[in-house]
């Protein structure tokens, strides 16, 4: 398994051999198990459902890049989600216009930034651990969400915000689109700009590139602004999506994003790793999930499946370690 795990490996690249196998595997398993798998309806299914976690997933891809985490990413989404709300709710509700929608937009993007920088300041200036702050921010939006909803929901929105949860564009849903444009901003941002690249410089080690003249503090919370503000964009598309909000949306998220980012190719220490990778270890996970539906498996077992898949992952890339170790000892 190994053997074959490096021959691909050197096929494709080291960050795509991993989820390029797991796709495969995931398409081939189901598609014998099931002749709906394989067809248009699972693939669109696919494409409505992956735009939210995707989104949630760019939001923590920077800060583990980075040597870091972010917890508070559904929270944030929420959180900025039930800005645009208030907003709508306070100017007319159900019929309110596209420009008070507009403003409640630009200041839920403020709110995730705010957010971000906050937990970005805390960890660059204190040192403090990333797990910690993003935790204790978690917890702080967690409460003021409660608080303001009284632990409900808040529903009854305009009916212009349909397509952006429901519509598409020459059959392409509206949402895919706006994550394939993250995506290709987040990219281009990484493989093109010096935050990307001092993003990764910290990641690797944020001694040296402190002492290499860096300014780390900056990148950092640039980083953790530009996570927060990614996970507004999330918040607002689940606002349109669901036609509610709640503090407890996409809860379950949180884990995923981790387990996409890692199944990507993304080293959980930081320094390494691509969006493209990342991008297609959703698609296996939305797969995944799509595959177990049809064959009859109950819902909750995907979620025990991608914590299985997480420990293999781990364990496949150990033992590549050792191996490729083994390899480069023989040779010298």
């Amino acid at each position: 398994m190994t053997a074959i795990f490096e021959r691909v490996k050197t096929a494709l690249g080291p960050e795509m051999a991993g989820p390029g196998l797991a796709f495969v595997a995931v398409v081939l398993v189901f598609g014998l198990a099931s002749p709906q798998f394989l067809s248009a309806a699972t693939f669109g299914s696919v494409a409505f459902q992956l735009p939210e976690l995707g989104l949630l997933t760019l939001a923590m891809l920077l800060p583990i890049l980075t040597g870091g985490l972010n917890l508070a990413i559904t929270f944030t989404a929420n959180i900025a989600g039930l800005t645009v709300a208030w907003v709508l709710r306070e100017n007319g509700g159900v019929d309110a216009g596209v420009g008070i929608f507009i403003v409640g937009s630009l200041l839920a993007l403020m709110v995730g930034a705010a957010s971000g920088v906050v937990m970005g300041l805390v960890i660059a200036f204190t040192r403090a651990h990333p797990i910690l702050v993003s935790l204790s921010m978690m917890i702080f939006l967690r409460g003021l969400g409660e608080f303001l909803t009284r632990g409900g929901d808040i529903s009854g929105f305009p009916a212009f915000m349909g397509p952006i949860g429901h519509g598409s564009i020459a059959g392409i849903p509206v949402p895919l689109i706006v994550f394939i444009v993250c995506v290709l901003g987040w990219h281009v941002l990484l493989g093109r700009t010096k935050l990307g690249f001092n993003t990764y410089m910290i990641g690797s080690n944020l001694e040296a590139t402190r002492y290499s003249g860096i300014n780390t503090r900056k990148a950092i919370v640039l980083v953790y602004t530009l996570s927060g503000v990614m996970c507004a964009i999330a918040g607002i598309i689940m606002l349109a999506r669901f036609n509610s909000v709640r503090i407890g949306h996409g809860e379950s998220y949180l884990l995923i994003t981790v387990l996409a980012c890692f199944l990507g190719g993304v080293n959980p220490f930081g320094g390494f790793g691509r969006v493209i990778p990342v991008f297609v270890a959703l698609v296996v996970l939305q797969l995944l999930s799509s595959g177990l539906n049809l064959i009859g498996a109950n819902q909750h077992l995907a979620t025990a499946v991608w914590g299985i898949l997480l420990v293999g992952v781990m364990i496949l890339r150990w033992v590549a370690s050792k191996i490729r170790i083994s390899i480069i000892r023989k040779g010298s």
